[in-house]
């Protein structure tokens, strides 16, 4: 891969969970969350871009999101369950995100907010369209994703390289 080859990570906000009485952890979907999950997983699918890695956060409801969402994949990529993802700060996903293997050009990564919304946010120091003025108004809703394109190695990923080139939520 060439210095200037882009890369392009996908973070995914899990569909939305039910309230229960189970730990925050092992909150399953929602029937909603359940509808949405495949919506954000063909729209992924029908993007063009080719998934190498997934990162899931070990919870319930980011595991059943991966599951219903991966279905509508063409190519399932290898997936690895990350309980670092789990109430990670913002600092502690772009230590993740470099640790990224530099044979993978783009990452997915199924997690939660704030931390979702905040790695978009951060990373993106530039938009294509109204796509960072979107996400800033509209927050990053349960099932919503980003895809932030960089180029460089991942360890060499930090606040502002990146180029928030997309933003879907469940309701556009």
């Amino acid at each position: 891969m060439s210095a200037d080859t882009p890369r392009r990570i996908v973070l995914l906000r899990h569909a939305k969970a039910e309230w229960s009485q189970e730990s925050d952890h092992e909150r399953p979907l929602a029937e909603r969350g359940r509808k949405d999950a495949p919506v954000a997983g063909l729209r992924l699918a029908d993007s063009g871009t080719v998934i190498d890695l997934a990162l899931c956060s070990t919870a319930t409801r980011t595991r059943e999101t991966w599951k219903l969402a991966v279905h509508e994949f063409a190519h399932r990529p290898r997936t690895v369950y990350e309980e670092r993802l789990y109430e990670a700060s913002l600092g502690e996903l772009i230590a993740l995100f470099g640790e990224t293997p530099d044979e993978v050009d783009n990452l997915l990564v199924i997690g939660h907010n704030p931390g979702m919304h905040g790695a978009a946010d951060a990373l993106s120091g530039s938009a294509e369209g109204d796509t960072l003025a979107r996400m800033t108004r509209d927050g990053f809703p349960t099932a919503a994703y980003a895809v932030v394109e960089f180029t460089g190695p991942w360890k060499d990923l930090e606040h502002g390289v990146g180029r928030l080139v997309e933003y879907w939520t469940p309701n556009d």
